[in-house]
């Protein structure tokens, strides 16, 4: 993919002061356990925009998506910088989950404490939000495109079916695990997707609209 307008060209004209080659690893088509190798930035760059999400996504979650972006393209000219843009990306996530689902697991509470005679606890964490797409929101592995693309599976590291759990892979980037790694492979693309799975509704409305 070739970008038609560079949507921050600061980064370009900073990146060429840092000349390829790069590599990385990363899901490819019939290998999650692939890598893919950049000549130039252009090439990173264009790499990562594809990941960018749809316009019928909120503009509160986009924005927020956006940073994470910037920083995996900043990663370019200082490594270091993917792990800030992998910890965005979970935050993004989390917010995107927290505006769809919040609301109705506090309400399956709210029944059940109708019952019991306890009060239920307001606060919803990220864990449960993960399980609740699986659970309540019919995900499955077929549903996502990474997975399609790569093979592998993801939906038993939302419930912690299998380890290590996606909420515990962003707890130790968040709460300072030392011996952190390189970059988690597939990770923006991987939220890329869980995002628009969320927003699933507005997205099939938007391309109606389109057509």
């Amino acid at each position: 993919m070739t970008i038609a307008v560079d949507p921050f060209p600061h980064i370009s004209a900073a990146a060429e002061t840092s000349p390829g080659p790069r590599w990385i690893p990363w899901p490819v088509a019939g290998n999650p356990g692939g890598q893919v190798d950049f000549a130039s930035y252009s090439d990173w760059r264009d790499f990562f925009l594809q990941f960018d999400l749809h316009a019928a996504v909120p503009d509160i979650v986009r924005r927020k998506f956006a940073r994470a972006m910037k920083l995996h393209l900043l990663a370019w000219i200082d490594a270091d910088l993917i792990k800030a843009g992998e910890l965005v990306a979970w935050t993004t996530l989390e917010l995107a989950l927290t505006n769809a689902y919040k609301h109705r697991i506090l309400e399956q509470r709210r029944i059940a404490a109708a019952i019991t005679g306890k009060k239920p606890s307001e606060q919803v964490k990220f864990a449960e939000l993960l399980r609740f797409m699986e659970s309540n929101d019919g995900l499955t592995d077929a549903k996502i495109p990474l997975v399609q693309k790569s093979g592998g599976s993801v939906t038993g590291r939302l419930s912690g079916a299998r380890q290590p759990a996606l909420n515990q892979v962003r707890n130790e980037l968040a709460h300072g695990y030392p011996f952190d790694g390189f970059l988690q492979a597939g990770l923006i693309e991987l939220v890329r997707d869980l995002i628009e799975y969320v927003h699933r509704d507005l997205i099939e409305a938007h391309k109606s609209w389109e057509r």
